[in-house]
């Protein structure tokens, strides 16, 4: 599962400049995916440490990559932290322990977020 969290900050990295030549105005055609991907790190954010996840604080870091990367103008950036504090909030008011659910949310979450990745950068990666 570590592998996951260097994956995305590649992926961020590596596709910025593309982020930046949408030419959409008003909605690039990648927010949506975006918006789903800040509020899977923020479900990560809260369960990766409730069950023992190692990487502490590397969801925020990794958001942090996220809104960097995407070089969106201050609305946009406030709508993937939104998505990345509502995934939080949804988990921490859901799970106070360590559960076998929340532990298949992780995974669930872990491929999600990969899949989200991977198919962004294939549409949008220059």
């Amino acid at each position: 599962m570590n592998r996951v969290p260097y994956l995305l900050l590649t992926f961020f990295l590596g596709v910025a400049p593309a982020f930046a030549q949408v030419p959409t105005p008003n909605r690039p055609a990648y927010e949506a995916e975006l918006i789903q991907l800040s509020e899977i790190l923020g479900a990560l954010h809260y369960l990766r440490p409730l069950c023992g996840g190692a990487e502490q604080g590397q969801w925020r870091v990794e958001m942090q990559a996220l809104i960097d990367a995407a070089q969106l103008p201050g609305d946009k950036r406030g709508l993937l932290v939104t998505s990345f504090n509502r995934g939080y909030i949804s988990y921490e008011q859901t799970y106070r322990t360590c559960t076998p659910a929340a532990r298949e949310a992780i995974r669930r979450f872990l491929d999600e977020g990969a899949r989200l990745s991977r198919d962004i950068a294939l549409r949008y990666g220059n």
